[in-house]
């Protein structure tokens, strides 16, 4: 399975957001514009109980595990136990991982997906229910950086009365889940700042990273703009390449936000998935980088617009986007 259809088959929303996607319907949420997502200081980790404890896992973190159970498990609420103890900060609401996990169908003992492991290409989880569900955010909250959690995690809690098509998930099974939560990644860009470009709009940060944007008081720009913000020094982004990122759209003609990650938390996406102005943007960037990008109808959304996000067919779009990880 492609890790780009995977996360998204986790996710709550798309993992290519409302101003990204080349279509989206109009039942689909964007992020919140209203806050900041900061990792939050108090959290609850769901309880043991019998069942996870049942599952038997062998192996080091960040190896592919050996995992065992019979068939069958169920439960009547998500459990968790943690196999090998880490000691670095905890995971909450917010924070951002590099992890690595197997998933189980607990009913079948079928495994169903894995990635992040050793030899794989990285994968990034946000702490958050707001893009992930329910029982994949378990298997992460509260527990600290370094640590294996084993969750059985209840079917309403993941897949539910649908199943999953793509996992081979029946409706109603619940799901085993084994989590490795491997290191911290930034929220924001870490990049070394670079003195703006003359003309450009103008951008401002909170103290947590978010940015704020004031456009000149000028017709926008026919074509394609760029400016580098921050340069990172990490991975340079492929073209084809699947990237975690943290972004603000806004439109010129109302400079208001019409989306954004900040607030539900940083989006991970396969660069397949968005307007060709958002692939410019990013494609050839290191990681760690923050940027700007200007992008004419032709861009984004051509003469079509997308009325879901309030964009017409002549808007010009801006967007700062720091670059946080790729695999």
């Amino acid at each position: 399975m492609r890790r780009s259809r995977l996360l998204a088959t986790l996710a709550v929303i798309p993992v290519a957001a409302l101003a990204l996607a080349g279509c989206t319907s109009s039942s689909t949420p964007s992020p919140s514009t209203s806050s900041t997502a900061k990792a939050d200081t108090s959290c609850t980790a769901p309880a043991s109980g019998s069942a996870a404890k049942a599952v038997k896992v062998a192996g080091t973190l960040g190896t592919q595990p050996t995992v065992s159970f019979e068939k069958g498990l169920t439960v009547s609420k998500t459990q968790r136990t943690t196999v090998i103890h880490g000691t670095g900060a905890k995971a909450t609401t917010g924070s951002l991982l590099d992890v690595a996990f197997s998933i189980y169908d607990a009913t079948t003992g079928k495994k169903v997906s894995t990635a992040g492991y050793k030899g794989m290409a990285a994968t990034q989880f946000t702490v958050s229910d707001k893009l992930y569900l329910p029982g994949l955010v378990d298997a992460m909250q509260c527990a600290p950086i370094g640590s294996r959690t084993v969750t059985v995690a209840d079917s309403a809690d993941m897949f539910g009365s649908n199943g999953s098509e793509s996992f081979g998930v029946a409706a109603g099974d619940d799901i085993v889940i084994v989590m490795d939560l491997l290191s911290p990644v930034s929220t924001k860009a870490t990049g070394t700042p670079v003195a703006p470009k003359a003309g450009f709009p103008r951008v401002t940060l909170a103290k947590g990273g978010q940015p704020k944007v004031t456009l000149p008081a000028t017709k926008p720009p026919s074509t394609f703009q760029l400016e580098t913000l921050k340069q990172g020094t990490g991975k340079t982004v492929g073209a084809t390449d699947s990237v975690t990122v943290q972004y603000q759209g806004t439109l010129w003609r109302t400079d208001k936000v019409f989306d954004q990650s900040w607030g539900s938390g940083p989006t991970t996406f396969s660069l397949t998935q968005v307007v060709p102005g958002f692939k410019k943007a990013i494609a050839g960037q290191k990681v760690g980088s923050q940027v700007l990008a200007i992008l004419p109808p032709a861009d984004g959304y051509g003469t079509a617009g997308n009325d879901t996000a309030g964009i017409k067919g002549t808007d010009t779009l801006v967007f700062v986007i720091d670059i946080l990880a790729v695999s």
